[in-house]
């Protein structure tokens, strides 16, 4: 950790997926897994389904290679520590956050993320758009289950894994406390996150997500993108087949996200995220606690 006498902190979320952020332009807060896990317990911390670390791009090893493109780095770890490669719901938090602490004016800014560089729109009112890039569709038959249940499930690449079951209830998810099983297992060696998707409409859909690390959240960006790729395929409305975009409304647990895709496969995400408090806290109890 750092010597200072206080970190600051601020909440934000995304359609209540919610994260703590720790402004660190300069990659000097040490966060080994435990620390991040203590900050985000929603009993004995500040609660959050994961961390927003804010770093320059160029301060930090993994990301200086995108510091031309992008100034600002998201390190976003999951709830339990873990490092991620991308959270939707998080860079749409992120680019609100830049903007909230005077780092960027709305309009048209770059994200580096583990993932890559994400091209975001912030606009005037608390929306953000966020390209999120293509997505990869491996042909890997894949199953998931829940108790004595099990579904075949399309495997989707958003930059992390995802398999996307279609239910005739969403309450065919359980408590989504632990991970849903999965076969097989080598198609997943990292685990993956699981959505569990019913149709609402025409274009409309419903999910619940469990997230690797973080368990069941209330949203999922990359999730929804998931599902809105997988939904296309089945409805026949593929983009690259159809030659026009599609979009499709994807409700969440906290609210709902707009996801297009182009003919070129590109992903837009489009949805609310906004700064709920700000604060300080001691490093020394972080220390203390995350490590006892």
């Amino acid at each position: 950790m750092t010597s200072q006498r206080s970190l600051a902190y601020l909440k934000g979320h995304g359609t209540e997926n919610d994260f703590v952020i720790i402004p660190d332009p300069d990659n000097a807060i040490d966060l080994p897994a435990p620390a991040v896990a203590r900050l985000c317990d929603r009993r004995a911390g500040l609660g959050g389904d994961g961390v927003l670390h804010v770093v320059r791009s160029a301060a930090h090893p993994e990301a200086r290679h995108m510091a031309d493109e992008a100034e600002w780095f998201m390190d976003y770890r999951n709830s339990d520590g873990s490092i991620a490669e991308m959270c939707g719901n998080g860079v749409r938090v992120f680019a609100r956050y830049l903007h909230h602490a005077g780092h960027v004016e709305p309009g048209d800014l770059a994200v580096a993320t583990r993932g890559g560089i994400k091209k975001v729109h912030l606009h005037k009112e608390e929306f953000v758009s966020v390209t999120m890039g293509r997505a990869v569709l491996p042909e890997d038959a894949v199953t998931v289950s829940v108790g004595d249940h099990s579904w075949p499930a399309t495997n989707v690449n958003m930059g992390n894994p995802h398999a996307v079951a279609f239910v005739e209830s969403l309450d065919d998810a359980g408590d989504l406390l632990s991970p849903p099983p999965f076969s097989p297992a080598a198609v997943y060696p990292d685990g993956v996150n699981v959505e569990f998707v019913v149709d609402r409409g025409p274009r409309h859909v419903a999910m619940r997500v469990h997230e690797r690390g973080s368990g069941e959240t209330r949203s999922c960006g990359t999730g929804a993108c998931a599902v809105a790729v997988a939904t296309a395929r089945r409805d026949g409305a593929d983009p690259a087949v159809t030659g026009e975009s599609v979009t499709y409304t994807v409700d969440v647990l906290g609210g709902t996200l707009m996801i297009t895709e182009d003919p070129d496969g590109t992903i837009h995400k489009t949805g609310p995220a906004v700064i709920v408090a700000a604060g300080e806290f001691d490093p020394d109890w972080l220390t203390e606690t995350a490590f006892a």
